[in-house]
């Protein structure tokens, strides 16, 4: 274990204790064209599944896991493992694993209105992103801690924290350039055998994340306005 996996310890049981927390205030003609301009970009992310076999820079896709992992989370447990897979069998193995899980799934165990609700979305159980994109990114939530001496700590707000995390994630990848799917195959038990993740940890998204293949294509899709969204009280 680094030096730096050493840093951080659990704050479980420990008094509080507060620090000065004073960031500077930023003008308002300057939040609100900021503002402005972050919710332009973000209307422009769409989710890919043609990447380009393009290298992209390893830094950003390391930049943006340390965004996702700034998250707020349920006792500030943090209880994500972001897995960046750069070995090409052991993606080959993810992909072959998942497009038969995905086989499964086409075939019916979805249920018909599932697979109605897919259909717009022109999927199917060939994940070539899987393999195609230079990057791929599967994130674990820990359900627990495991401690040195083998004993556990139950986290809280798993799923909540973990899903922040990942949203965090696809906008720090955006907002740097690079496009990114969130694939979930079911069951992806396969991908704590693959990776050989712990037993408290359990697979949660995986990301292929790149460049889109200059012949990509998404599906002609329309966002809910924000009347249709927000709710003013």
């Amino acid at each position: 274990m680094t030096e730096a996996a050493r840093a951080w310890t659990p704050t479980h049981g420990d008094p509080y204790r507060a620090v000065p927390y004073r960031p500077a205030r930023i003008p308002a003609a300057e939040s609100l064209a900021r503002a402005a301009e972050l919710r332009e970009r973000m209307d422009g992310r769409r989710t890919v599944r043609q990447f380009s076999t393009d290298p992209a820079p390893e830094q950003v896709v390391r930049d943006a896991i340390a965004c996702a992992a700034t998250a707020p989370s349920g006792a500030h447990q943090q209880p994500w493992t972001f897995v960046l897979v750069k070995d090409a069998d052991v993606r080959r193995r993810i992909r072959a694993a998942a497009e038969e899980e995905e086989r499964v799934s086409y075939e019916g165990r979805l249920g018909e209105e599932w697979l109605a609700a897919l259909r717009p979305l022109g999927t199917d159980a060939v994940k070539p992103h899987l393999t195609d994109a230079p990057h791929l990114i599967v994130v674990f939530q820990q359900r627990h801690r495991l401690g040195e001496d083998g004993s556990k700590r139950k986290h809280y707000y798993v799923d909540e924290s973990v899903g922040i995390a990942v949203g965090m994630l696809l906008s720090a990848l955006h907002l740097s350039g690079l496009a990114a799917l969130v694939h979930t195959p079911s069951p992806m038990r396969f991908l704590r055998e693959v990776l050989g993740r712990p037993a408290n940890e359990k697979a949660f998204a995986v990301i292929p994340v790149g460049y889109p293949a200059e012949d990509c294509e998404v599906p002609a899709l329309t966002r809910k306005s924000l009347d249709q969204v927000l709710v003013e009280v």
